[in-house]
């Protein structure tokens, strides 16, 4: 059955998106604990098998107190695009409420957010031997020369990235060689929006400074609890640099490090610095961006807000948000 098929009730989704470190997946678990729900991953890094502890993924206790679905489904060498993510999460949300459970979005990719609840333009599939050419050309000859060749193809979408936009730059060029066509113009079809779902979208922004703190906190727990071990069996499988799995948070730091290129205490630095600059960069996008039924501006503990479940409970009952 098609995931894009109404049904006369629609089904009722939570949506809760945030920054990094923002304790939304608290969050998220607790819903889900108390309402009988299903956590569904948002998160572009959470969904590579090996980065575990890097994305600070949902441990053994969380996943004992609430079922939890598309953590890890993802190999590293593999590229999780917002088209594949919307697919298989419209199949999740339709499994948890066949099973009777509350489907529980969480993540701080708001792309995979607005994927969802506003659909996506028809995109063509792309073989992966065309990939495979894309990425083998973008390492040989950089992002700089990549973007100037597609310019010449498409340049409304050349224009809107960098040099350094190596995922895009890539998609870009792979369609465009695929298809003859460039993928500004299939981006300007019409969005294929969910039929038959209702959505409840909770942001979690707490105070910049707190959020820093927290940012900086979990990259010093994630070498503690393993992350260079993790690191270590990423680059044994030698994979492509420009895969968006060797671009998460702190990776590339972790390398250089293990490469004996920086000190740890640069690494940590680094990392630090770069995860707050992504934090910021989240809050600028859930603020202006996402119309949210619900904006929780602080750090999310556990149980701390009864308006929250309040909130949750009359849409789920009525509908209404």
């Amino acid at each position: 059955m098609s995931s894009e098929v109404s049904s006369a009730e629609p089904i009722r989704v939570v949506v809760i998106g945030g920054p990094t470190a923002s304790g939304k997946s608290a969050l998220a678990v607790d819903l889900a604990e108390d309402l009988g729900g299903t956590v569904i991953n948002a998160d572009s890094m959470q969904v590579y098998r090996e980065l575990a502890i890097v994305t600070a993924r949902p441990g053994a206790e969380d996943l004992a107190r609430a079922p939890h679905r598309l953590y890890g489904f993802l190999g590293a060498a593999e590229v999780c695009s917002a088209a594949l993510w919307r697919e298989r999460a419209l199949a999740e949300i339709h499994a948890a409420a066949a099973e009777g459970r509350v489907p529980i979005l969480c993540g701080g990719t708001g792309l995979y957010l607005r994927a969802l609840t506003h659909g996506l333009s028809e995109m063509p599939e792309v073989p992966p031997e065309v990939r495979a050419e894309a990425r083998a050309l973008h390492t040989r000859i950089g992002g700089a020369e990549l973007r100037r060749r597609l310019a010449e193809g498409d340049p409304i979408l050349a224009a809107r990235l960098h040099d350094g936009d190596s995922q895009r730059l890539i998609r870009a060029w792979e369609v465009l060689q695929e298809t003859g066509r460039p993928l500004s113009e299939w981006q300007e079809q019409p969005a294929r929006v969910p039929e038959g779902m209702a959505f409840f979208t909770v942001t979690v922004l707490p105070e910049r400074a707190a959020l820093y703190r927290r940012c900086d906190l979990r990259f010093e727990r994630m070498l503690e609890e393993g992350g260079l071990d993790e690191v270590r069996a990423l680059m044994a499988l030698n994979l492509d640099p420009a895969l968006p799995s060797m671009k998460a948070l702190g990776i590339p730091q972790i390398i250089d490090f293990l490469k004996e290129k920086i000190s740890r205490e640069e690494c940590v630095r680094l990392a630090q610095r770069d995860t707050r600059r992504y934090a910021k960069r989240q809050m600028t996008w859930f603020r202006n961006q996402v119309h949210a039924n619900l904006m929780v501006e602080k750090q999310y503990s556990e149980r701390s807000d009864a308006k929250i479940f309040k909130n949750i409970r009359q849409f789920l009952l009525t509908g209404h948000n």
